[in-house]
């Protein structure tokens, strides 16, 4: 069994700042990259930002300047520093981690979401 479980959403105002943190936890046996979708109502899901082991990212234009991925290999988390938030990044964050298990199964993993909501 493998679980990503994020927390950190909430509501806050625009030009506000908000951390996510998503932690795996399970019978992992390697993690490699690990990062951050968003979905929108009536909108696709997007990548936000991710990051590989070694610490390379990549993060979309949209929210490039504003938002950083970052990730702590020994706690097997991935975080999401977000900053200077608009009503446009309204939408539920989900974590995403390409990751094998002690099993040798290498798979893509999701959590299970939490809400973003820019208001004031």
């Amino acid at each position: 069994q493998v679980q990503l479980v994020e927390s950190g959403g909430g509501l806050v105002q625009p030009g506000g700042s908000l951390r996510l943190s998503c932690a795996a936890s399970g019978s992992l046996l390697f993690i490699d990259t690990m990062g951050w979708y968003r979905q929108a109502p009536g909108k696709e899901r997007e990548l936000v930002a991710d990051i590989t082991r070694g610490g390379v990212t990549n993060t979309a234009n949209s929210v490039k300047g504003r938002f950083s991925v970052s990730r702590d290999n020994a706690k097997n988390t991935v975080y999401l520093q977000m900053n200077s938030l608009k009503p446009e990044d309204t939408a539920v964050y989900y974590c995403k981690a390409d990751l094998t298990t002690t099993w040798g199964i290498r798979s893509n993993y999701w959590g299970q979401g939490t809400q973003v909501t820019v208001s004031s």
